[in-house]
């Protein structure tokens, strides 16, 4: 069944949809006409795709620290949502270092209040809480890690999101059990999303496309550090695949899932860079990878085995490599070069990525 059969005058409610992933998703759920409400603090930088995609006119846009227990769980309340995707969070693991106190109350109270807000619904409602691959205890091993693999985490982004999948998995058990089966709720893990409109601070491909818009050299920190690359659209996909499964069944109830590409997509940076500049012209950049900065610790290698998803969910990736770097790397010269309606190029690739899908026989795009 298509996304647009489950989510068609649905109220879906989506935390940080101001930000890049959250942007995407409302995009793509005003194409499947939901009735979305966003709840963000702040716009998350300037530029962003948020407003460069004029997405407050075509949904109720409230600000709102998912810290405020109480405001938020009016808002939801109020609402009475029939889908949730939890994407607000403290997202840079840099920062993290920096301000360790707003990325623990961000990622793990954030995630708690949610939750506690969840639990006075007496409607039908389908959670979706988004975590992310770091969640995993890192043993830089070669194969991917599986959802029932150890959690944890060294910087405290990593260590936030692994303590907000110990408190999903708490609430599950505790206060949505057989006795409250209208609320189902499941993590969805995933990471090192690429594609147009991402402005975060320290990240590589938006560091990238500003650097050669302005013939400047961007600053390569982690040359070698592989990382499971995907175009946004992917792990949205499966969010929404896990949306739709939760309200079909309450099998996939309390369960978590990876959504990752495929382990030929498992690349290091410097391979994403050289892919990146190929769609660009006459581009260099920087080695710093002796810098002092590098004392931070980040992982040098991240995979996920991604099986779960494939057998319960019928969801698998749909872009190859070059494919991803493609459509990011064109979006971002459509945006600077000031030619092109980014709604209407965000929108585009939406459809190209539903189309790819279909030709492939992939479920949720039938």
């Amino acid at each position: 069944m298509s996304f647009k059969n489950i989510y068609q005058g649905k109220k879906v409610l989506i935390t940080g949809h101001t930000g890049f992933k959250g942007s995407w998703l409302s995009r793509w759920l005003i194409h499947l006409n939901a009735d979305i409400v966003g709840i963000s603090l702040a716009l998350p930088s300037i530029p962003n795709n948020f407003s460069i995609c004029n997405i407050s006119n075509e949904i109720k846009d409230i600000r709102l620290d998912i810290r405020e227990k109480e405001a938020l769980r009016k808002v939801i309340i109020d609402e009475k949502p029939d889908f949730i995707f939890h994407l607000a969070a403290q997202a840079i693991v840099r920062k993290s270092y920096k301000d360790p106190h707003d990325t623990w109350s961000t990622n793990l109270i954030g995630t708690i209040n949610l939750l506690e807000a969840v639990r006075g619904l007496d409607v039908m409602c389908s959670v979706v809480l988004v975590t992310s691959d770091k969640c995993y205890r890192n043993s830089e091993w070669l194969w991917g890690y599986r959802e029932n693999d150890m959690l944890g985490g060294i910087d405290p982004y990593s260590a936030s999101k692994a303590a907000a999948e110990l408190a999903f998995s708490s609430y599950a058990e505790s206060f949505f059990g057989n006795n409250n089966q209208n609320i189902r709720i499941a993590t969805a893990r995933a990471g090192n999303v690429i594609g147009g409109g991402d402005w975060a601070e320290d990240r590589l491909v938006p560091d990238c496309a500003r650097a050669w818009s302005n013939n400047l050299l961007p600053a390569i920190r982690n040359p070698h550090a592989t990382r499971p690359w995907q175009h946004v659209l992917e792990p949205l996909s499966g969010y929404l695949c896990l949306g739709q499964k939760l309200s079909e069944n309450i099998s996939q109830h309390g369960e978590s899932f990876n959504f990752g590409p495929t382990v030929n997509n498992n690349h290091a940076v410097v391979d994403l860079v050289k892919e990146m500049s190929k769609h660009w012209k006459l581009v260099k950049w920087n080695d710093v990878s002796t810098k002092s900065e590098n004392d931070l610790y980040e992982a040098g290698l991240l995979r996920l085995n991604c099986d779960k998803a494939l057998s319960r969910l019928s969801w698998s990736p749909t872009l190859e490599f070059e494919e991803t770097v493609k459509m990011t790397s064109e979006w971002y010269r459509n945006y600077y070069q000031g030619d092109t309606d980014m709604s209407v190029k965000t929108l585009d690739q939406i459809l190209e990525y539903e189309h790819k899908a279909r030709r492939l026989g992939i479920n949720w795009a039938h």
